[in-house]
């Protein structure tokens, strides 16, 4: 459950993205919305993860946090911490008490390996609407321009003015359905020198298996 949770997360920050017959205010308003992360120091939120299956009638959720910079980033869950430096990834489990290093490979244009990519990459692969216009919100929806996508929808709530994603729903066809809600959205601040990375002083007696 906890490498599910993880990995899902990533894929939901990974699918920021639109193509083909977009509706062209929801284009804009997501291209204002990844130039003003793009431009930030980092992007920093905190979260709860709601795993909704109608097949089997069942909830679940967890909270955490991400921090992101370029192309590295920090992913705290209670189970699960990720630190990605650009180059090489920790998973640290504290149930397990161990480590795992991984370099992904550098042509890889996933989350895992250019985490940068969520902010820049949706002009490739799905095609937009703007759904809903508020005084205070603007609601999108992306489609899947491969209509055998496992994934029907993805559906962001983004503050206005501020541009601010408050809320990300990411659909299945299997009947699941995943929801990124956003507690707290920070674009001000500034990472310290070794934030995104495995800090082996702080974590004594852990085991490390390095797979690099």
């Amino acid at each position: 459950m906890r490498k599910i949770i993880s990995f899902i997360l990533l894929s939901l920050l990974l699918v920021i993205n639109a193509e083909g017959q977009s509706d062209p205010k929801a284009l804009s308003i997501l291209d204002k919305f990844s130039s003003k992360a793009s431009s930030a120091p980092s992007v920093s939120m905190t979260f709860l993860f709601v795993s909704n299956d109608q097949v089997q009638n069942s909830i679940d959720s967890v909270a955490g946090s991400v921090m992101l910079s370029k192309n590295s980033y920090k992913l705290d869950l209670p189970d699960n911490i990720i630190w990605f430096n650009g180059v090489t990834s920790w998973s640290y489990l504290p149930a397990e008490q161990e480590v795992t290093i991984t370099e992904p490979d550098k042509k890889d244009n996933t989350f895992q390996s250019r985490p940068s990519m969520i902010f820049n990459m949706y002009k490739d692969g799905y095609k937009c609407r703007l759904l809903e216009e508020k005084t205070d919100s603007y609601l999108i929806d992306l489609y899947p321009v491969d209509l055998k996508n496992e994934l029907i929808r993805v559906r962001l709530y983004i503050s206005k003015p501020s541009l601010e994603l408050k809320s990300f729903e990411y659909k299945m066809r299997s009947g699941v359905t995943y929801t990124l809600l956003v507690r707290e959205y920070y674009l001000d601040k500034t990472p310290q020198p070794g934030s995104f990375e495995f800090a082996p002083e702080k974590y004594k007696g852990v085991e490390i298996i390095d797979m690099r």
